[in-house]
C-alpha cells in the first residue's frame, strides 16, 4: 500500500445527492489545472446518461473529466479494472502538471484508488462450492487454517466475509492476508480528503427532486432504448439504482409511479449506507452545509488549495469537522 504523505490530488466524497458533482465542476472552472476523476460506478457506462447523473457533453467539454464513457452497458468491469485505469488517469494528470480531483460515492471503488489496494481477483467455480456449505463457523475453520491472520480479522459468523476470504486463498492460492491489511485500516494516502455533508432530511428531499428532474429529461426513454439494444444490460447495468426499478415498469411488474416510488426508496437508503461507509473513514475532513452545498465552495476552495500547498483560512460561518 501507499505510504506517500498527502500530495497535490485531492478526493471529494459524499452521499448521492449531496451536490459534490457540481461543487467539484465549479471548482475546476476556477483552476485550469484542476481535472476530474469520476469514481461512480455507473457511470462508466456508455448510454447510461440521465439515470447517473452524468456531466453533459458541455459540462464535459468546458472541463476534463475521465472514467465516464469507457465500457458498454452490457459489459462487466471489475473493482480492480476500475482502480487500474483511475490510476494511470491520475498518473497522467500528474505527467501533465495538472491536479486530479476525483469526485464520486462509490466507497469501495474509491479506497481501491486512494490506497493502492490489490483487489483479488474472482473465482466462481470455488466460491459455488463454498455457498454449497451450510456451515459457516466449519467455514471460519478452515480459513483459519488456512490463513490464520485473514480469519483473526473476522467474525467466525459473518459469511460473506468468510467465503470471500477462502475464495481467493484457494482460488489465487495466496493467502486473502497477503493482499494487504483490509478495508479497517486507513493509511497514509497520496490524496487529501474532503467530504460534502447535509442533513439526512435534506438529502433525502434532493434525492426525490433529482428524479422528477430525471423523468422529465427523459429517462425512461433511456431505460427502453438501453433494453432495446441487441446485446441489452449488463447483469451490474442493471442493478443501478433507478434503471433497476424502470427496467421492472417496462418488463411489466411495477406501474411507473410504484417503480419511482422504490427507487427513491432505495436511494435513500443507498444514501444512508454511504454515509455509514465514509463516516469510518478518520481522513476525510468534513465540510458540513445545512442546506445548499453550493455554501460550501469558500471552505472547498481552502481545502483544494491547502493540499496543493497554498493553506487558507478556512472560509467563516461553515462547518468543519473531522481531522
Amino acid at each position: 500500500m501507499s505510504q506517500t504523505p498527502p500530495g497535490p490530488h485531492v478526493a471529494i466524497v459524499g452521499t448521492t445527492a449531496s451536490g459534490k458533482s457540481a461543487l467539484a465542476l465549479e471548482l475546476a472552472r476556477r483552476d485550469p489545472s484542476i481535472e476530474i476523476v469520476s469514481v461512480d460506478s455507473m457511470q462508466v457506462y456508455r448510454g447510461m446518461d440521465i439515470g447517473t447523473a452524468k456531466p453533459t457533453p458541455a459540462e464535459r467539454a468546458e472541463v476534463p473529466h475521465h472514467l465516464i464513457d469507457v465500457v458498454d452497458p452490457w459489459e462487466d468491469f471489475t473493482v480492480a479494472w476500475f482502480a487500474r485505469e483511475a490510476r494511470r488517469a491520475v498518473a497522467e494528470i500528474t505527467a501533465r502538471g495538472h491536479r486530479a480531483l476525483l469526485v464520486g460515492g462509490t466507497g469501495l471503488y474509491l479506497r481501491a484508488v486512494v490506497d493502492d489496494l490489490q483487489v483479488p481477483g474472482r473465482y466462481p467455480e470455488v466460491r459455488a462450492a463454498l455457498e454449497a456449505d451450510p456451515d459457516t463457523v466449519g467455514l471460519h475453520r478452515r480459513l483459519r487454517e488456512l490463513d490464520p491472520v485473514a480469519a483473526g480479522r473476522m467474525e467466525p459468523t459473518n459469511r460473506r466475509r468468510v467465503i470471500r476470504a477462502l475464495e481467493v486463498t484457494l482460488g489465487s492460492g495466496r493467502p486473502f492476508s497477503s493482499y494487504g491489511p483490509g478495508l479497517d485500516v486507513y493509511p497514509p494516502s497520496r490524496f487529501h480528503l474532503v467530504g460534502v455533508r447535509l442533513p439526512h432530511e435534506v438529502v433525502a428531499r434532493r434525492i426525490a427532486a433529482r428524479y422528477e428532474q430525471q423523468m422529465a429529461a427523459g429517462f425512461l426513454d433511456e431505460v427502453r432504448r438501453l433494453l432495446a439494444h441487441p446485446r441489452g444490460m449488463s447483469r451490474t447495468a442493471r442493478q443501478a439504482l433507478g434503471y433497476r426499478e424502470l427496467i421492472a415498469h417496462l418488463e411489466g411488474e411495477a406501474s411507473l409511479d410504484e417503480a419511482l416510488e422504490l427507487a427513491v426508496r432505495r436511494t435513500r437508503r443507498f444514501a444512508r449506507r454511504q454515509a455509514s461507509w465514509f463516516r469510518r473513514d478518520p481522513r476525510i475532513r468534513w465540510l458540513d452545509a445545512d442546506e445548499d452545498p453550493a455554501a460550501l465552495l469558500p471552505a472547498l476552495e481552502a481545502e483544494v488549495e491547502r493540499a496543493g500547498g497554498n493553506p487558507r483560512r478556512p472560509a467563516p460561518g461553515v462547518g468543519h469537522t473531522g481531522r
